[in-house]
């Protein structure tokens, strides 16, 4: 099996991370993986990529991304100044699913977030993911607050 690398997503890569987002329970009621793709992600991809203190991260073998996970850096003034990395969207194809990609990519994410001088790394996940929070947990990650989301429809 060929070494997996990781790069900033470009906009070409768009219909396959969509498609990795909406293969999935959860996804598939809120993601539209059509082509052409509705003109909201290109907007959304145009928006991350041009703020520095935003990652949409590929992680790729055999060049096609195999894994996916967007960081954002927040300033913050609570924890002495803190920033903090936030990290969503976090996806590994299902083909490539058991090979050690999501580890490796959220290894990798965590140094990033060292590297902008970042001293928390928080993330959310569904409660209806018990493997997802297994899998955190299993890379340090505390269920340390209660997460709350309102969604404008």
């Amino acid at each position: 099996m060929s070494e997996l690398t990781f790069r900033r997503a470009v906009a070409a890569d768009l219909p396959t991370l969509v498609a990795m987002l909406a293969d999935d329970v959860l996804g598939q009621a809120r993601e539209r993986a059509e082509d052409p793709l509705p003109r909201e992600y290109l907007d959304g991809f145009a928006a991350i990529d041009a703020d520095p203190k935003q990652l949409l991260l590929v992680a790729e073998r055999d060049g096609i991304p195999a894994g996916m996970l967007q960081l954002t850096v927040i300033p913050g003034i609570s924890h002495l100044g803190a920033w903090r990395c936030q990290i969503e969207g976090v996806r590994v194809a299902s083909s490539a699913r058991g090979q050690g990609i999501g580890q490796a990519m959220m290894r990798h994410a965590l140094d990033i977030a060292r590297e902008r001088g970042c001293r928390i790394v928080q993330l959310t996940t569904n409660k209806s993911r018990a493997d997802a929070k297994r899998f955190y947990e299993q890379l340090g990650f505390e269920p340390a607050h209660e997460g709350m989301k309102l969604t404008f429809v």
